[in-house]
């Protein structure tokens, strides 16, 4: 057997080890809400933000890098690009027990006295949030917001930081004190929309998310969100709609197949993967999740002929790396 036959056999098999074990990762239980995680697994960027967005959060998403990794492998940038880290993210290691380290890459929150201003405790507040000390963050910010309660973004944080506590209530009236302060501030309207939705009131989520996109019509983050409570309400070709214009119709199939899979609705999540083939015919994930269904609705040739052709990119793939 040559060597570049046992080097696109090892890599089909690594392909198919990593596409399985990204479906899995969006099925098992984890933090976060679970449909923004499903779509976040493909490098959609979801959910709340702490920042007023200017040029973006330049922090890489690392539970993307598997699929950068096999990005390059097989020269797909579509279909696991590596996106910005997000909240939900960032929730992942406040539960960890570990001592805290204050060092140049870790820094304590600056210290605050009874003398200092607003915007000292706003920054205080913001500095003890990204790092997951919420209690502290909850104190700083409070004490910004009482001492000039004009302060939209104290108001923001102060929600996300709510949120994080799973203080729902607080958290919406913290954000919408901050709207009416800021009412054309796309970022703490999207925050507002993503609390909604994730507490269930899909209908207010989505007229907020629906404000925030008209003030911020290309921010991807708050047009996969948006994408997310349509979808919630059964409006799946409004939410495509959405998640085409965040991030192309490539994802805008992919993330709506999950989806519908997600509401098992398996016939309507195969149209939207065959349309994600059409578009690439070398997109690994919509080929394996078609070979799944297929098989799942009782279709084992088209089933047969999906895997086939998964195997047969593998070994394209594996043929062109090699030269």
């Amino acid at each position: 057997m040559s060597k570049r036959t046992l080097v696109a056999i090892l890599i089909a098999f690594v392909l198919t080890i990593g596409v399985t074990a990204m479906w899995s990762a969006s099925t098992i239980e984890r933090e976060g809400d679970s449909d923004a995680n499903v779509i976040e697994d493909s490098g959609s960027t979801a959910g709340g933000t702490t920042e007023k967005k200017k040029s973006g959060n330049k922090v890489v998403r690392i539970f993307a890098a598997p699929f950068k990794a096999l990005g390059k492998l097989f020269g797909n940038k579509d279909d696991h690009k590596v996106q910005r880290m997000t909240e939900k993210d960032t929730e992942k290691f406040e539960s960890v027990g570990v001592a805290r380290v204050d060092d140049s890459r870790s820094p304590a929150a600056r210290n605050t006295n009874s003398g200092a201003s607003a915007k000292d405790h706003l920054a205080n507040g913001r500095e003890y949030l990204l790092n997951g000390r919420i209690n502290e963050a909850i104190s700083e910010l409070s004490t910004a917001a009482s001492l000039d309660p004009r302060l939209s973004e104290a108001h923001n944080l102060l929600g996300v930081a709510y949120d994080k506590k799973g203080l729902a209530d607080r958290a919406k009236d913290s954000y919408e004190r901050a709207v009416k302060e800021e009412p054309e501030d796309a970022q703490t309207l999207n925050n507002l929309g993503f609390s909604l939705y994730q507490n269930g009131n899909y209908r207010a989520a989505v007229d907020r998310l629906k404000r925030a996109a008209k003030l911020a019509p290309t921010d991807e983050r708050i047009l996969n969100n948006l994408g997310l409570a349509l979808c919630r309400l059964g409006k799946f070709q409004d939410a495509f709609k959405n998640f085409a214009r965040a991030t192309g119709p490539l994802n805008g199939n992919l993330n709506t197949g999950r989806m519908l899979e997600r509401f098992g609705r398996d016939e309507d999540a195969i149209k939207y993967y065959e349309d994600a083939r059409r578009i690439d015919p070398n997109s690994t994930f919509a080929v394996k999740r078609l070979a799944d269904l297929y098989k799942r609705t009782g279709r084992p040739e088209q089933a047969q002929a999906a895997s086939s052709t998964l195997t047969g990119v593998s070994n394209v793939s594996a043929a062109a790396s090699g030269k």
